[in-house]
């Protein structure tokens, strides 16, 4: 029978394995062989339980039902290797740029686009780099890539991109929308109907009007450091991300400054929580908190901070030392272990990866007690990726890949 409980998809792209687990126990109840996941275009949240994903060896978008009688439940051909992945608001029209992926300069200008209610898909040559995406939506669908140096958000018509002809065909944005050159970081907000954009100067918001978008206020982020990471908090509507202060020499990354930074979009308030030096990028949001990662020569941890009064509790629980993690003098990038979180705004549970272990902490947020320590059959290298579903959690709010 399948199963209800929260399922948590623990990816190790570099052995090419995906997990599943229930949560809290941390039981494996189902394995995939062979699927290398694009660990930069994350898991896309789809409605029912549903998420979407790119195995960048195959070169095949992925439907996965965690909690259905088979976990792959559509596979379609796409351009690899994936950049970002993002979706309408309804989960039906999905879209996948591409990006480096094992090469040092942009190379590849392919978007694919793909209807899962008709399994049609279709393949287009934009601009080499390494494109955001967001999908809008409406009666007419758009497809919004975020593009850098130059920077700019180059609007398309979805239903003009489906029915392109075969062979890869170049097009030509409806429209632009000038954005400065560091771009790093999108998402869409459905109620409001904002594109968002995050940069240096602070969150670039547009809406839509008409077949194009016309540009609104900035969004600071009231302090000298800059986002590179940009979720929708669907429970709250809320913006968050974390900002990194300090030098930007990769070396120092044990002395960078980290911040939870959150945006209500209601009332316009923005608050900044401060989280310790190291390395913290991607966070998870779960029912009532928001966890974040960090790690530091001095000690790892698992960070927990009260979603719904970000200025307020703030729990802090440490996290075993990895083999192979980054060292003082040594970048946190390249050949070095990390952690992923997993959270889902319907459930209390955490999940932080130990990179390099194949081990996963499951912890309720609630508590900061741990429930489970699964440990898997691959290493997780480099932190692995996650996701953590439960059936009606309305995840899919946020409709771009994590």
């Amino acid at each position: 029978m399948p199963s209800t409980a929260p399922t948590l998809l623990v990816s190790d792209h570099v052995e090419g394995s995906l997990y599943a687990l229930t949560v809290p126990d941390g039981t494996v109840t189902g394995r995939l062989t062979g699927r290398h996941l694009s660990e930069h275009a994350g898991f896309l949240a789809l409605p029912g339980g549903r998420v979407a994903c790119v195995d960048d060896r195959r070169g095949e978008l992925l439907v996965l039902d965690p909690f259905g009688d088979e976990l792959v439940k559509l596979a379609v051909p796409v351009a690899v290797p994936a950049e970002h992945l993002a979706c309408d608001p309804s989960g039906r029209r999905l879209a996948v740029t591409t990006g480096l992926g094992r090469n040092t300069g942009p190379w590849s200008d392919l978007l694919t686009v793909v209807d899962l209610a008709t399994g049609e898909a279709s393949r287009v040559r934009t601009r080499a780099g390494e494109p955001g995406v967001t999908v809008p939506g409406g009666g007419d669908p758009l497809v919004v890539l975020r593009h850098r140096e130059p920077g700019a958000l180059a609007v398309h018509r979805f239903a003009d991109l489906l029915a392109a002809p075969p062979g890869c065909p170049p097009v030509t944005p409806h429209t632009l929308l000038p954005l400065p050159d560091d771009g790093h970081g999108d998402a869409y907000a459905p109620g409001p109907g904002h594109v968002l954009a995050a940069t240096g100067e602070g969150v670039h918001r547009a809406r839509r009007s008409g077949g194009g978008l016309v540009a609104e206020a900035v969004i600071p982020w009231g302090s000298p450091a800059q986002g590179w990471y940009l979720r929708l908090d669907t429970r709250r509507q809320a913006l968050w991300s974390t900002l990194r202060g300090g030098a930007p020499d990769p070396s120092g990354w044990p002395e960078w400054a980290n911040q939870a930074w959150r945006h209500d979009l209601d009332t316009g308030r923005t608050h900044r929580t401060e989280l310790g030096p190291g390395l913290v990028f991607r966070l998870a949001l779960a029912r009532r908190h928001a966890a974040f990662a960090r790690v530091h020569p001095d000690g790892d941890e698992l960070v927990l901070l009260d979603a719904d009064a970000p200025e307020g509790t703030v729990r802090r629980l440490p996290l075993p030392a990895m083999d192979g993690a980054p060292r003082r003098g040594g970048t946190p990038w390249e050949g070095v272990q990390r952690r992923a979180v997993a959270a889902s705004p319907g459930s209390d549970w955490v999940a932080v990866t130990r990179g390099g272990h194949g081990e996963v902490h499951i912890v309720d947020a609630r508590t900061g007690g741990e429930a489970a320590r699964p440990r898997l059959d691959t290493p997780l290298h480099h932190g692995g990726h996650m996701v953590l579903r439960t059936r009606d959690d309305g995840a899919e709010g946020d409709p771009v890949g994590r």
